[in-house]
């Protein structure tokens, strides 16, 4: 079966009908630490420096009419990527070829780089392929990633609405650390503070960790990890940006008692290798979104099972994208699942298409349709330009 087209769309849908909120969501107001809280014009808010490229999906076709959704990031700069150059060469091939397809990706965008957007373009067309290949087989993905290795998946919540979480029967949270090294001593007080308080809210059968966003060095990474050790974190996760592979090495070094984790702004296979090699981690999560697809987390995923270590992949419970990989592979025993609604609004409603599960009691499953079992219908599916 060869594939007959590669196409980029915006999904365009009635607005949906969120009810019963008691107050605004965490992320409303919240600051959040970050790699430009440096730069004091843009430390309060992330929205004030990123980018509002819209994100959209791919529409993979095959000779048959068959076709594939994926979705992608970052808006007209990775959707050229796709219409202009990877389209160009894949349409004609075989549409159940995937391991070659994202090697030609891999290797024709090598001249403008292959990490970062061409990465994330990679990513969405690699995931249609995965969909479309479950349909043509009538096979839901996770059986063609071998099966399930388990017949549900344990979720924790990332946010700082504690208090909603533990309501939703969620039994481990990640918090979003508001503070950095610009902020000195009084920040570190204050990390510690909203991290004692979420520990005497949630009591010690629930799990905590913290998220960093890529917003420290060495040293406050180290500073930071040592007073927060009375509260017993399970880990501290992106503590540093993702270029300063070095850096992870130090971290480990002077910190081993702690649990360690990142890799959501990590591309392609190849800084896991390293970062397996080095030992420089525990807990690796790539973002199926960003890194490559399926293709790339399934191979970050073998390597890190070889050396004995765990991946939770970045949002992973937030789509049967990231689920149906979690549920098949042997190294991955929980997903993230990213709350941005405001407390009192179910959980179901803040999914953006349908398709997606929410959890229950902290664990989410996947269905058995074939593909990823997302379903768009047509008329909502509008050429990206």
């Amino acid at each position: 079966m060869k594939i007959k087209s590669i196409e980029c769309f915006t999904h365009q849908q009635a607005p949906r009908q969120l009810s019963g909120a008691r107050r605004p969501a965490w992320v409303a107001d919240a600051e959040v630490a970050n790699p430009m809280s440096k730069f004091a014009e843009y430390k309060r808010y992330r929205s004030s420096w990123l980018p509002t490229w819209p994100g959209f999906w791919v529409k993979v076709t095959a000779e048959d009419g068959t076709y594939g959704l994926g979705p992608c990031s970052f808006g007209r700069a990775t959707a050229a990527i796709i219409q202009d150059h990877f389209a160009k060469l894949l349409v004609g091939q075989e549409a159940l070829a995937i391991e070659r397809l994202w090697d030609m990706m891999f290797r024709m965008s090598k001249p403008y780089g292959t990490v970062g957007l061409a990465s994330s373009a990679i990513s969405g067309v690699d995931l249609a392929l995965w969909d479309l290949a479950g349909k043509i087989q009538s096979k839901p993905v996770y059986e063609l990633l071998g099966g399930k290795m388990r017949d549900k998946i344990f979720t924790y919540a990332t946010g700082n609405d504690v208090d909603w979480y533990m309501e939703c029967g969620f039994k481990a949270v990640k918090l979003a650390c508001p503070y950095g090294p610009s902020d000195g001593v009084w920040g570190i007080d204050q990390n510690e503070k909203l991290v004692a308080e979420t520990r005497s809210l949630v009591g010690n059968d629930v799990e905590i960790m913290l998220d960093c966003y890529m917003a420290f060095d060495v040293e406050y990474t180290v500073r930071l990890a040592e007073r927060l050790r009375p509260y017993r974190l399970k880990w501290i996760e992106e503590f540093l940006i993702p270029e300063d592979l070095d850096g992870h090495v130090a971290v480990r070094e002077r910190i081993p008692w702690q649990t360690l984790a990142t890799g959501e702004h990590m591309y392609t296979p190849w800084p896991f290798q390293w970062l397996i090699k080095h030992r420089a981690l525990d807990i690796l999560q790539p973002d199926m979104n960003w890194v490559g697809g399926i293709t790339a987390c399934r191979r970050i995923a073998e390597m890190a099972d070889v050396a004995g270590l765990t991946v939770i992949l970045h949002g992973g419970a937030m789509s049967p994208y990231g689920t149906h990989l979690t549920i098949a592979m042997p190294n991955m025993p929980w997903g993230e699942y990213f709350v941005g609604t405001a407390p009192g609004i179910p959980l179901a409603e803040g999914h953006s298409y349908d398709g997606s599960l929410a959890p229950i009691d902290s664990y989410v499953t996947v269905s058995d349709t074939p593909g990823f079992g997302v379903d768009i219908p047509s008329e909502q599916l509008i050429p990206f330009n």
